[in-house]
């Protein structure tokens, strides 16, 4: 089967994709503003260097496609779940982001500063340098997720759900971790990286 051409450099404005198949789409350096996605689904898509503006995405569904160096401002993703995405250098900026859900995939790079992500959901997600900062992760499940140099100063993990993930790059000083539950491997890396010498 042949590679389907990227659509590349279009506006699409004001449309209405409500439950739109997605799949094997591919759009590159593309704006979607004020574009309906509610419950749209997408398997094999890609979106390079993609800007989404005031877009609906609230309970779609994505699996293995794509989103890299993509925007996203002030969309809503209410419920919508992406299993085995890559998103890799994407910037999440005013979207609602709750209860998000995500399976897998790679989200390194991924800017989430100050994002909403009360009990949203990662699971086994690479996430590796992507930026946390200030965002509130309360009850949240970052379960065995690669967090290895991620920016979590004045982030919020009240009560999340670590258990798994690399927190190499954790510093309780700086980011809240009240009743966050994680395991003795990870209590003794954290100890160690804030001094503790262990006997």
């Amino acid at each position: 089967m042949d590679a389907i051409a990227a659509i590349e450099d279009e506006e699409f404005r004001g449309e209405d994709w409500y439950g739109e198949d997605l799949a094997d789409r591919a759009y590159t350096g593309c704006l979607f503003s004020d574009v309906d996605l509610t419950e749209a689904v997408s398997a094999g898509a890609v979106f390079e260097d993609c800007t989404f503006l005031n877009v609906k995405l609230n309970a779609s569904r994505h699996t293995g496609s794509a989103f890299l160096r993509c925007t996203f401002q002030r969309c809503n993703l209410f419920e919508a779940e992406f299993d085995g995405c890559k998103l890799t250098g994407s910037t999440f900026t005013d979207c609602e982001t709750r209860p998000l859900r995500v399976t897998g995939g790679d989200w390194s790079f991924v800017t989430l500063t100050g994002a909403d992500l009360r009990g949203a959901s990662f699971r086994e997600v690479r996430m590796r340098e992507a930026d946390l900062t200030g965002a509130n992760c309360e009850g949240a499940i970052l379960a065995a997720c690669d967090l290895s140099g991620a920016q979590l100063n004045r982030a919020q993990l009240t009560k999340a759900d670590l258990r798994g993930s690399d927190l190499t790059a954790l510093d309780p000083a700086v980011t809240t971790v009240r009743e966050a539950l994680i395991n003795a491997e990870q209590a003794v890396v954290i100890a160690q990286a804030v001094g503790f010498r262990l006997g």
